[in-house]
């Protein structure tokens, strides 16, 4: 009697950020969001090359409607100037200052809620406290008086957002670290002679990490219209060209020339839509509870 042939081997198991992925690409919003990112991204980053008109030379009369004049093709500003090159040229700024402000967001928020969650105790009491301090303060407000304490450029009011924006990041980094800290894999890392660093960055945060790539891709978002909040009160860079910069100016001729805060709040619009699309697909593709909905 022949031996019954041998059943087909059992499928590798996928790891998580395989699956992940996966469910990122059949989520049809996160996708679109990533469209829409990519083609801002590709704006600042070629945009200039292919469009090298002075953002700030006056080319055109003032308050030039779109279609009007071929050397504006999406009218003029009230100077004059070239409402396209100043999207096109302002792209890169308002990403720098939403990447910048994020990336100080998301170190300082990490910092600070990984030691309170690590280390717990007195430790926990202080950071915590001194989160609340930061978290009570009108984010808008605290903000302003920093860039007006200084000469306004980009680096300040980058700094100006992220000093103002971690503590939810902190508080979250804080909660996934109470919740993994416990389990039983941590322990024995511990028993096998891992110390507090690398516990901290090389066991606990990779774990942590998924709510807080999602987060951050938020903060990103949350960084540029706080750039572009800043820029409409008249507290932008008047030296540097962004978004932000273009709808302040000429808040006071949205009547008479409504494509000058139109076209660029539009791009503000698009990349903060992209960028809200992407964290709620990346934590629908993080979450497994998520991932069939």
């Amino acid at each position: 009697m022949t031996a019954d042939r041998p059943q087909a081997a059992a499928k590798k198991p996928s790891s998580p950020l395989r699956e992940a992925r996966a469910a990122f690409a059949r989520n049809k919003a996160g996708v679109l969001g990533l469209v829409l990112l990519t083609l801002v991204v590709a704006l600042a980053a070629i945009g200039p090359f292919v469009y090298p008109v002075d953002p700030f030379e006056i080319v055109s009369a003032p308050l030039t409607p779109p279609l009007h004049d071929a050397a504006v093709p999406l009218g003029s500003d009230y100077l004059g100037r070239d409402l396209l090159a100043g999207i096109v040229h302002g792209a890169r700024v308002t990403l720098f200052v939403g990447g910048a402000a994020a990336a100080m967001t998301v170190t300082i928020g990490i910092v600070i809620g990984a030691s309170a969650g690590y280390w717990g105790g007195r430790i926990d009491g202080l950071l915590m406290r001194l989160t609340e301090f930061f978290q009570v303060l009108p984010p808008l407000l605290f903000a302003m008086a920093l860039v007006t304490l200084f000469t306004p450029s980009i680096p300040i009011i980058a700094f100006a957002i992220g000093l103002v924006s971690w503590p939810a990041m902190a508080r979250l980094t804080r909660a996934e670290f109470l919740k993994i800290k416990p389990l039983g894999y941590v322990a024995a890392t511990r028993s096998g002679g891992g110390g507090d660093g690398y516990l901290i960055w090389r066991v606990i945060l990779p774990n942590a990490a998924p709510p807080l790539i999602v987060s951050a891709a938020l903060v990103v978002g949350m960084a540029i219209l706080f750039e572009a909040g800043l820029s409409f009160l008249g507290l932008g860079d008047p030296n540097v060209m962004s978004w932000g910069l273009i709808i302040g100016a000429n808040r006071e001729y949205i009547i008479d020339g409504w494509w000058t805060v139109t076209f660029p709040g539009f791009a503000v619009f698009v990349t903060v839509l992209g960028l809200s699309l992407i964290g709620d697909g990346l934590n629908d593709a993080f979450n497994p509870n998520l991932r069939e909905r």
